[in-house]
């Protein structure tokens, strides 16, 4: 298995999975700054030019991109973290399209319009209100869903968990509150406590900032910068 990422919420979904599950890989890191998504090979995998994308070589080189979908393959692949029994295996998959439908669209716009776009001068109060208002309502439903099943989709850790895990765990950077949210907070706790998890996130590199922790001033203006000519573009449409 070849895989393409980065240090990102989505960029780190593919990375849990092969280290839960004990899968050898190969990684490609692709570099943002150097605009590498962008690069006519990259694109000819992932048409999208966006992280992850992975490659099977013992597929006969099949290619899967977008982050849900990768999950989703690996786990039928190697028959982990996905439920069989059907009814289980079907909220599995409802919780994972809750994540790639609702939480990462919300929180990603969240931290663009606050961390990015505000950072290089455009601020846009009603769109930040608006994102981090929508990304609160969504960890509610999380803490509500977590009050009644020890992970999002039953009894075990599956691939929705981790889809929601790396976006839900950066909240401090979409500045949304979750301090009240006791079943949330559970699960954080107990997804913290996995090794395997926890060194997925170290995978290419850390980005502690995204959790809080480290010199978030230093990285928070290094990222916005990575994406200055986006911004300054999207300005004089």
């Amino acid at each position: 298995m070849h895989l393409y990422t980065a240090s990102t919420m989505n960029g780190w979904k593919p990375v849990i999975f092969l280290e839960e599950a004990g899968v050898e890989y190969d990684l490609t890191h692709i570099d943002f700054a150097k605009k590498q998504h962008k690069h006519p090979e990259y694109l000819q995998l992932n048409p999208n030019g966006r992280i992850p994308t992975i490659v099977d070589r013992s597929n006969n080189d099949f290619v899967v991109f977008e982050s849900g979908a990768i999950l989703w393959y690996l786990a039928e692949k190697y028959q982990k973290f996905l439920p069989q029994k059907p009814d289980e295996r079907s909220v599995t998959l409802q919780w994972l399209m809750f994540q790639m439908g609702g939480i990462g669209p919300m929180m990603g716009q969240a931290m663009y319009f606050q961390r990015i776009a505000a950072k290089q001068g455009e601020e846009n109060l009603f769109a930040t209100d608006r994102y981090v208002q929508e990304s609160c309502r969504l960890m509610e439903a999380l803490n509500a869903r977590l009050a009644k099943s020890r992970f999002l989709a039953c009894g075990e850790y599956t691939i929705a968990d981790m889809a929601t895990y790396p976006w839900a765990r950066a909240f401090y950077w979409a500045k949304v509150q979750v301090e009240d949210l006791q079943h949330l907070n559970r699960w954080f706790d107990e997804i913290d406590a996995r090794k395997a998890t926890q060194r997925a996130l170290t995978i290419p590199k850390p980005f502690w900032a995204f959790f809080g922790k480290g010199n978030v001033e230093v990285q928070e203006r290094e990222n916005a910068e990575r994406f200055k000519s986006d911004v300054i573009k999207r300005s004089n449409i």
